[in-house]
């Protein structure tokens, strides 16, 4: 029997784990993992990440997750497996990557990374102040207003889908 292609779906917030796992998933499924905050200098500039370009940053942000799903339905169409490293912060996000995964014929799988917020201030903090990451810079009250709209998902969305 031939198994379908999956598509991982990482969850959680900034400073959770998401890259460190999906880089791990990407080996070891093997899957191609796609990760926005990676492409966004490299095709935006150093001077996208700053606190007046906010707006082009989620702007640009989302044009990049737009190309990645892109990317990712063609390589589940193809037959591999994908990891899209995007967060996926509310239930209606990810029950549409779901659906369109399904719609495909690909499985998918959500993984939850959960931690204390206390733990995401420090990583954060830690990633900010890190040389050549290639993220944008997050401050405590931007973490602290994504904890509070970030909707865990359910038991039910824990479970792989066929």
């Amino acid at each position: 029997m031939i198994r379908k292609p999956t598509l991982y779906l990482m969850c959680g917030l900034p400073g959770s784990g998401k890259t460190t796992l999906a880089k791990r998933l990407e080996q070891d499924a093997p899957a191609l993992r796609l990760t926005p905050d990676e492409w966004m200098i490299p095709l935006y500039g150093e001077g996208i990440g700053e606190p007046d370009t906010i707006v082009r940053w989620n702007d640009a942000h989302d044009r990049v997750e737009r190309i990645q799903w892109q990317i990712a339905e063609r390589a589940l169409q193809l037959g591999m497996n994908v990891v899209l490293d995007f967060g996926v912060w509310s239930r209606e996000e990810r029950e549409d990557f779901r659906t369109r995964a399904a719609g495909v014929g690909a499985r998918s799988e959500l993984i939850l990374l959960d931690e204390p917020l206390d733990v995401l201030k420090t990583r954060v903090k830690a990633r900010n102040s890190a040389t050549g990451e290639a993220a944008y810079p997050i401050s405590e009250a931007e973490l602290e207003r994504w904890h509070a709209v970030f909707q865990p998902p359910s038991r039910d969305e824990l479970e792989p889908r066929e």
